[in-house]
């Protein structure tokens, strides 16, 4: 196979600081910011030491040329260890750890739509095609079954490298050797990525990108991060919010959606959040609904997902009902 080339993101270079500023010196009241992108390349980034987040997301959808730049953010992790959104509207120093020499961002995709026909640039599939790879390579996107793990890993293969050549594997036990797609790959997942492969022949890279992530939209966890929670008998759970609405969890199945045109109210008061319901919406739950978590940041963190989510997808589906 002939490896395609499959990111036009320059590798380790970023925004210079501006003339006669030294981003080293105390002077120019420059941060250095280093952002890695979904292809793992490196951006570094200075800004002043009072910016706003807003500011270094417009900086690094400069440099990425990207136009759609709405369904994606910038992670960090905290001092728990917690993976949090840069707020935009808030300066950077204040949310991230102060003692830190070197502020460090992932860009990724925040908001993963539920029909990727919307998404009108290639580039922005492209992107979308780089996060579902991380996502199952991390374990993150969880398959039904290994068939459709495979496909995936198949069509990510197809879209980067390109059509399969026998001559390229002589050794079918070579196939993937070294490259790392999922969790505890093994060689009969390999035989089977490599016999989804072959009947891929033709695809071209755009359409490899649209038809994965077409397979993965499909799958129960797409675009899922759980979150470790109890609910009010203290039973064990994991949160998780989607374009739809609010999922739970217990021992990795779903067991309840509050979908956002039945929740009337999200809130939080130290690591306790609420959903508060219409009433009659759920015949087995109270109005109120109450789950707790770890610490009151964890609690916190999810909640503003939550109302970013509400927010972010009610804008959306306002905007198709229009066209």
């Amino acid at each position: 196979m002939q490896k395609a080339v499959t990111s036009n993101i320059p590798r380790g270079v970023g925004c210079p600081p501006p003339p006669g500023m030294d981003p080293r010196k105390g002077k120019g009241k420059l941060m250095c910011i280093k952002v890695r992108m979904l292809d793992d390349s490196v951006g570094v980034f200075h800004l002043g030491h009072k910016a706003a987040g807003q500011a270094l997301f417009e900086e690094v959808c400069r440099y990425l040329n990207l136009l759609e730049s709405d369904y994606f953010g910038l992670e960090f992790i905290d001092s728990y260890g917690n993976r949090c959104w840069l707020d935009k509207d808030k300066s950077i120093l204040r949310q991230i750890m102060v003692a830190q020499s070197d502020a460090r961002f992932f860009f990724v995709v925040k908001f993963y739509t539920p029909n990727p026909a919307e998404l009108e640039e290639e580039y922005t599939r492209y992107l979308f095609a780089l996060q579902i790879r991380r996502d199952l390579s991390r374990g993150e996107l969880i398959c039904s079954n290994e068939n459709t793990a495979a496909l995936l890993v198949a069509l990510i293969v197809q879209s980067e490298c390109g059509d399969f050549s026998p001559l390229d594997y002589p050794d079918a036990g070579a196939y993937l050797a070294g490259t790392h797609f999922v969790p505890h790959q093994t060689p009969t997942f390999a035989q089977a990525v490599l016999e989804q492969h072959r009947r891929l022949i033709g695809m071209e890279p755009a359409e490899a990108d649209f038809v994965l992530l077409e397979t993965a939209r499909r799958c129960d966890f797409y675009g899922l991060r759980l979150h470790p929670a109890r609910d009010i008998e203290g039973t064990e759970v994991a949160l998780a919010v989607a374009h739809m609405g609010i999922k739970v969890f217990h021992q990795m199945n779903c067991v309840t959606t509050f979908s956002w045109a039945k929740v009337r109210k999200l809130s939080f008061k130290r690591k306790r959040m609420m959903i508060k319901v219409h009433p009659d919406s759920f015949q087995f739950y109270k109005e109120t609904i109450e789950f707790s978590f770890e610490n009151r940041d964890d609690c916190k963190n999810f909640w503003k997902k939550c109302v970013e989510h509400h927010s972010f997808f009610r804008w959306c589906f306002s905007i198709a009902s229009f066209k």
